[in-house]
């Protein structure tokens, strides 16, 4: 994942009149030394916010407070929604999970 990735998913799911002030929101991650994963981690808000502003401050609030958390949501939905206790899925239907999860992601970020 890159910078590049990024800006193409701005441009895809932001009107061209958004493009800077999504990039300013985008920029108030990364700029602490705790914050990890930059690139990822402004894709896995872009995701989650679907094209809304608010939801994008909002989302980019929270991935400073925690990333993984923005990261946990965007790239593995299932494995969050459908979490078993431990020792409750087998090793074949956890990888089945996590075969989806990056599935769906991959298409998300791939799409035109």
């Amino acid at each position: 994942m890159s910078r590049d990735d990024v800006l193409r998913v701005v441009r895809r799911d932001h009107p061209a009149s958004d493009f800077e002030e999504v990039l300013a929101i985008l920029d108030e991650y990364g700029v602490e030394s705790w914050h990890r994963e930059r690139d990822r981690v402004h894709l896995a808000v872009l995701k989650l916010a679907a094209g809304d502003l608010e939801e994008l401050r909002r989302q980019i609030e929270l991935a400073r407070t925690d990333y993984r958390d923005a990261l946990a949501e965007a790239e593995f939905p299932e494995n969050l929604t459908r979490r078993v206790p431990t020792g409750r899925s087998s090793a074949a239907e956890q990888a089945a999970m996590d075969d989806r999860d990056w599935d769906q992601y991959q298409r998300w970020l791939v799409r035109p």
